[in-house]
């Protein structure tokens, strides 16, 4: 069966029960993702604790894309407009099967980038979920690709199409304008704890930079045993120290401290270990004790 224009109702009765469960699937996630974006006031405002760019920040330190992640902070903002406008339309889209072939590789592609971005350090793989959405994206596309002899994943921009595609792009801004709106409440945070980062932006294995409040720069890390944080000012003669995805390394004379074993001396001239920052987890947010 070819996949061309067809009403949504015709769509829905047209494919399995197995490929309704996983288009339904996919189109809702991505769509709560741009929901999840576009009500967080803070998203896309510089200088609060959940701002995009403080996310790229923190996954610049984990990405093998680290150098292209660190040239687009300049334009931090646009890049999270573009993230929740994507993730809205590829979910939209593919709720009302307009362009689906299309949708389905851009929803595999958002899949891969956040596993490059995000999640590319967690270990065992599995405890990521970015992975397991590529997959299923592929498996959706692989399953629309079967019914169709053209291989191309062309866009239909006659006027018909071209109405559809608009239709898409309208109803992302009346998501995004509902989700300014009605912001989400944040979650309740003790008096005393500063925001660091949102708990769900940093994955396991993920590491963030923030100032502690006594303003020395610091490092949040996460595993699978919880959170801990270290001053990056090093024991030696106080220079700042840079994470090289294992070791936190002194620039100046060459000191390392191990993150994982509390930050003692690895080597050089240190005489031990970095301080301690406390951080704990509360409510939605990782927060300096």
């Amino acid at each position: 069966m070819a996949y061309r224009a067809k009403s949504v109702a015709a769509s829905w009765r047209a494919q399995s029960p197995a490929t309704k469960l996983l288009r339904l699937w996919l189109g809702i996630t991505w769509i709560y993702g741009g929901w999840d974006k576009a009500s967080d006031p803070s998203f896309l405002t510089p200088g609060t604790v959940n701002y995009i760019g403080n996310q790229i920040r923190g996954f610049v330190e984990i990405s093998p894309l680290g150098s292209l992640l660190n040239n687009s902070l300049e334009h931090a903002t646009l890049v999270g407009w573009l993230v929740l406008i994507t993730e809205f339309a590829t979910g939209i889209a593919t709720i009302l099967f307009i362009a689906p072939r299309f949708a389905a590789f851009v929803g595999f592609s958002t899949s891969v980038g956040l596993w490059l971005t995000v999640t590319f350090h967690v270990k065992p793989y599995f405890l990521g979920s970015d992975t397991a959405y590529a997959i299923m994206w592929l498996a959706y596309l692989l399953i629309l690709q079967s019914g169709s002899n053209n291989m191309r994943l062309n866009i239909n921009m006659e006027r018909r199409g071209f109405l559809r595609l608009g239709s898409v792009f309208g109803i992302t801004g009346g998501f995004i304008g509902l989700g300014q709106l009605f912001p989400k409440k944040e979650a309740a945070v003790a008096a005393t704890g500063k925001k660091i980062i949102k708990l769900e932006v940093l994955p396991v294995g993920g590491n963030h930079k923030f100032k502690a409040s006594n303003g020395e720069p610091a490092m949040v890390f996460r595993t699978k045993n919880g959170v801990f944080a270290y001053s990056l000012i090093c024991t030696h003669q106080g220079c700042t120290v840079g994470f090289t995805g294992k070791q936190l390394v002194c620039p100046c004379h060459g000191a390392s401290f191990d993150p994982l074993k509390g930050a003692k001396v690895t080597g050089g001239p240190a005489p031990r270990p970095l301080k301690t920052v406390k951080v704990k987890i509360s409510g939605a947010y990782v927060v300096e004790a």
